[in-house]
């Protein structure tokens, strides 16, 4: 009897210690998810005074697109693709345009963060690139209009700015690097409109490359809600630092599915400087095309790692060869870290000051070589992209090394010369009369034997027109192509 009662009191006991541990584990849980919305209510507090509403306006012809079934946008079917997909300008209907097309005014909207005291504020390109009007609206109701300071089309990247009689609110600056996936994130900005948004959730992921989106990808990804508005808005940490700013959103609705994508304030920041500078960026260029290390290149080359790129061909005349380096050759490291993807070296060396000195670690045959190379700069064309080393923009006309099976192709056996692969219409080689198929075989009496001869002899004339040696078939004739500015 005495054993029974024991038992009892002591399973008597054991339940309340197990009620006491749940009523406190739950009294513990509530503590944190309250401390977790201070947070969140302390940075929105923080960083809303410094997100701006923009609205832009464009000056267009009148058309049936995308865009017009929502009211017009000033981004036209680019904008729509970043959101909805390809799929969305193959699904609408086709329609007749118009013989006349008079001119309207679109308008969109989006966001922006000023970032120093005096109105300069960062947003996407493709949210005030090719606005006529810029307006910037404040938390306080106040407007103003923006002027566009310079874009980065290659970034997506734009600084505009607004004058006012008093010192702006701005945000702290972070260092994207130190993000770790799994990171919290807020993001804030002007969904469909709805001003002063903010979401919250984690670093999804970092470094995302190869989405189409820009020519330099370092894309943070994260599940925030990030909807259409919400571009050229912060991205923050806990500590209401900018880390990011928000650029488009990967959906099959055209809304929010969960992954969203923000250019690294890093990269942004080094943009901003250039373009509050200079008014436009200048990048690095190497002049190598290069290529992912796989597991099968890897073994062919008798290394077991995946780590570095390989350099499948030096361009003549370039940093790269003055430097030494080789086709063939493995870049392992750029100055002194560990280089893993195509992607990030070469973001890294675009934003690598020209006439900079980098160093690589490179394996060449199975022996480790330091090389230093003294940058270039890259050429690009008017809205910041580069110009590929085989393309003539100012003559209109692109080119390539003439190879064996070419030459055979087209009737050029042991002839000198770079072949002509296209030729755009109207352009200064149309009226000329070159075609596709021309062999360019001098440049003001100088032989050529690859297209990087051809812009290096061109670049280096001093006079407004160059003469050229072509061939079509089998007749030569020298022709005088005028160079525009």
């Amino acid at each position: 009897m005495f054993k029974r009662l024991l038992s009892i009191i002591s399973v008597l006991f054991l339940t309340i210690g197990f009620s006491a541990s749940v009523a406190t584990a739950q009294d513990s849980g509530v503590a944190s998810l309250r401390e977790t919305g201070k947070a969140f209510r302390q940075v929105a507090k923080q960083v809303s005074p410094a997100v701006v509403y923009i609205k832009v306006e464009k000056e267009v012809k009148s058309q049936n697109s995308a865009a017009d079934l929502f009211g017009g946008s000033p981004f036209g079917d680019e904008f729509f693709r970043r959101f909805f997909g390809d799929q969305f300008r193959q699904n609408q209907p086709q329609q007749k345009q118009p013989q006349q097309t008079p001119k309207r005014k679109q308008s969109g909207q989006g966001s922006g963060f000023i970032i120093s005291a005096d109105g300069y504020i960062m947003t996407n390109n493709h949210v005030v690139g090719d606005a006529d009007k810029v307006t910037v609206q404040l938390q306080d109701g106040g407007e103003y209009s923006a002027k566009i300071v310079g874009t980065d089309p290659p970034t997506d990247v734009a600084i505009i700015k607004i004058e006012t009689a008093n010192k702006l609110p701005f945000l702290p600056i972070g260092n994207s690097d130190h993000l770790e996936v799994g990171d919290w994130v807020l993001a804030f900005g002007n969904p469909f409109g709805l001003s002063h948004t903010l979401t919250a959730g984690i670093v999804s992921a970092k470094g995302r490359s190869g989405i189409g989106l820009t020519d330099y990808e370092n894309f943070i990804q994260t599940d925030a809600a990030i909807n259409p508005g919400n571009s050229g808005g912060p991205l923050v940490n806990i500590e209401g630092e900018v880390v990011g700013m928000n650029t488009a959103i990967f959906s099959r609705s055209g809304g929010y599915m969960g992954i969203g994508f923000a250019i690294p304030i890093n990269m942004a920041s080094t943009i901003h400087q250039q373009l509050v500078d200079h008014g436009e960026v200048t990048r690095g260029r190497l002049g190598v095309l290069i290529q992912d290390l796989t597991k099968d290149l890897a073994e062919s080359f008798g290394i077991d790692q995946r780590q570095g790129i390989l350099i499948a061909q030096v361009m003549e005349d370039s940093p790269a060869e003055k430097s030494g380096l080789k086709q063939g050759d493995i870049i392992l490291k750029l100055n002194g870290k560990n280089i893993d993807n195509v992607a990030k070296f070469r973001n890294q060396i675009a934003m690598t000051r020209p006439e900079s000195k980098v160093k690589f670690t490179v394996l060449r045959k199975g022996k480790m070589e330091k090389i230093v190379a003294v940058v270039g700069t890259m050429e690009t064309d008017a809205d910041g992209h580069q110009v590929s080393s085989d393309k003539l923009p100012k003559l209109g006309m692109r080119l390539q090394k003439l190879t064996q099976d070419l030459a055979e192709q087209f009737g050029y056996e042991n002839l000198p010369g770079v072949l002509v692969t296209a030729v755009d219409p109207g352009s200064i080689a149309a009226q000329a009369g070159i075609k596709r198929g021309s062999l360019i075989q001098e440049v003001d009496h100088v032989a050529v034997n690859t297209p990087e001869q051809v812009k290096k002899t061109i670049k280096e004339s001093k006079k407004n027109k160059v003469l050229m040696l072509v061939r079509n078939g089998i007749a030569s004739r020298y022709l005088a192509l005028k160079v525009t500015d």
